[in-house]
């Protein structure tokens, strides 16, 4: 709407290339998502540990620093996306 990516510009594309097996062409739709697959597998695999426990998840994982810096992340990344210089990052 606006022709600027936003940080998940890419995201379905990128499940697919990885649903079909092509890795590289995954990395190329959307590198942030990419390397932060591993840390939503550890964070769903967490909750789930937790929620059987009884324990709440906030708690014990999501401190407000550890959001914090993933809102700064993903913020810094949403600009330098759409910087000429970084088009290697759009979808």
């Amino acid at each position: 709407m606006t022709g600027y990516y936003c940080p998940g510009c890419g995201a379905m594309r990128l499940v697919n290339a990885l649903a079909h097996g092509h890795v590289g062409g995954a990395f190329g739709f959307n590198p942030l998502l990419f390397l932060l697959l591993p840390v939503f597998g550890y964070l769903y695999v967490r909750w789930t540990v937790l929620s059987l426990q009884g324990r709440p998840m906030w708690s014990a994982l999501l401190r407000p620093a550890a959001v914090y810096v993933f809102v700064g992340v993903v913020a810094v990344y949403w600009v330098v996306r759409n910087l000429p210089f970084a088009h290697a990052l759009a979808p």
